[in-house]
């Protein structure tokens, strides 16, 4: 595609123009001198569009909002939330700008949309940029969660800005071009309902159900349909994350989808030690997000949803709250189906155990590993070596011994498969240390670390010679004190 075509692409405005009271026109700010730091060139060839196009002075300045196709509607989206417990009816993208929807090459729809762009009149008193660490953060950690098979939204290029951004020090600014199935969050329907305009929410949940649910639409109840929809697809995504060792860190509803995808990752990471209580984020002194909550949080937040969607559920309130008490009180059913077929998976287990045999199973090793404060992902990689009968590699890294022998033998009468151990348990994740040396060389101008560790995590089940850094539990004392920033 020539980069007239690959400028010229349509980019729908459906979004603003069918809810144009979730949206405010604007544009980005001009970048004085926009450079590409990193471009997602297969994600942009899925998208029909082509990575040479995106190289050049205009593709990059496409990237960064200031040459925006014809007929294009830049908007920010208005939206509500509880941010850690607390409501705010008027969020908002303060530095985010949504520049239309993009359908691809097999006819689906995604959202075009920018991350540290400039301020908008929902920036509340922020500057509306972004710096280059945290904007590489979300391209890093979004792909390795893609190649993880884990919904998301996904990063197509990082281009720093030229203006600095002051934050605890000076840094470079950057801004995140990112591709989603839409960014329609809980906090949309709840800045919808406190408008006290009925019309409006319905208009958004018609939206909703067209763009991610159209099944809904067929059913006696739609908008029901939709609240399970949206449960059932939150209870599947926690339950990966969890799976996997990730802490989400800022689980407010405005960073809930009703997608079901992963969105906003701003003070993420992934376990080092196993411990529930794990807290990376430097603003949650609370723990209300740590990686043990987040299923709890899940649920809270489709509370919320569900808050918002009553005056569709029923004429009667008091109907109402029991249709979405009935639909809400299926998350911690959904959720614990999933969480335990992919637990059995990960542990190789033949399918048709019953419960009472993989529950304690299962229940006893996570003590284990808490109390061993034992590697989460580097445990379960290097179980499937002891299925194949080499126990060394996971039984060394526990203290008792003893314990991990008694379990480990029972686990290993039940057969377990280690190929299909390999297939979920990854060896290479976005692990944390890894991560902050990128930013850090990044950051300075060097963008090898970046692109090494961008190779291992986006193929992260397949051990490669050379890489065993990249597989390697953080260096001792690491994951004592380590926190994660916003960035904002």
């Amino acid at each position: 595609m020539s980069l007239t075509s690959a400028l010229t692409v349509r980019l729908d405005g459906r979004f603003a123009r069918e809810l144009s009271e979730l949206t405010l026109p604007w544009q980005a700010e001009e970048a004085p001198e926009p450079t590409l730091l990193v471009l997602n060139e297969p994600l942009a060839a899925e998208l029909g569009l082509d990575p040479a196009s995106l190289r050049s002075p205009e593709g990059v300045r496409f990237l960064v909002g200031n040459r925006v196709p014809e007929g294009a509607t830049p908007v920010a989206q208005a939206y509500a939330g509880h941010q850690f417990g607390g409501y705010s009816p008027r969020l908002g993208d303060g530095r985010a700008l949504l520049l239309g929807e993009l359908t691809d090459p097999d006819g689906r729809v995604h959202d075009l949309h920018l991350k540290g762009s400039g301020r908008t009149p929902f920036a509340r008193g922020g500057d509306g940029l972004a710096a280059v660490g945290p904007m590489l953060r979300e391209y890093v950690v979004s792909e390795a969660m893609h190649a993880l098979d884990i919904p998301t939204t996904r990063s197509l290029a990082v281009v720093a800005t030229g203006r600095p951004v002051r934050r605890d020090t000076v840094l470079p600014g950057a801004v995140l071009a990112r591709v989603a199935s839409s960014h329609l969050r809980v906090g949309s329907f709840q800045y919808a309902r406190a408008s006290a305009d009925v019309d409006v929410l319905r208009r958004l949940a018609d939206h909703a159900i067209a763009r991610h649910h159209p099944e809904a639409a067929a059913a006696e109840d739609p908008y029901r349909a939709l609240l399970d929809a949206v449960v059932g697809v939150q209870a599947r995504l926690v339950a990966r994350w969890m799976l996997v060792g990730f802490v989400h860190g800022v689980m407010n509803t405005d960073n809930m989808t009703i997608s079901g995808e992963t969105i906003d990752y701003g003070p993420c990471a992934f376990l080092d030690a196993y411990d529930p209580a794990t807290v990376f984020s430097s603003i949650d002194d609370g723990g209300r997000y740590a990686f043990g909550n987040q299923p709890v949080v899940a649920e809270w937040n489709l509370a919320r949803l569900a808050e918002a969607l009553l005056p569709l559920l029923h004429d009667e309130e008091e109907r109402a709250i029991e249709i979405a008490v009935a639909s809400l009180g299926t998350f911690r059913s959904r959720y614990a189906d999933a969480w335990s077929a992919g637990m059995r998976v990960k542990l190789g287990l033949p399918d048709g155990l019953v419960e009472d045999v993989t529950g304690p199973l299962v229940t006893e090793l996570l003590a284990l590993l808490q109390q061993g404060r034992v590697d989460h992902t580097s445990f379960f990689r290097a179980l499937g070596a002891s299925a194949r009968g080499d126990t060394e590699p996971a039984r060394g890294l526990f203290l008792d011994l003893a314990g991990f022998d008694s379990w480990a033998e029972r686990w290993r009468a039940l057969g377990p498969d280690a190929d299909a151990m390999d297939r979920v348990n990854p060896v290479y994740i976005p692990r944390n240390h890894l991560v902050e040396e990128a930013l850090d060389a990044a950051t300075a101008g060097d963008l090898t670390p970046l692109h090494l560790l961008l190779d291992a995590v986006t193929r992260p089940f397949d051990e490669r010679p050379g890489l065993g850094r990249y597989a390697a539990p953080a260096p001792e004392g690491f994951g004592t004190s380590y926190q994660t920033f916003c960035g904002t």
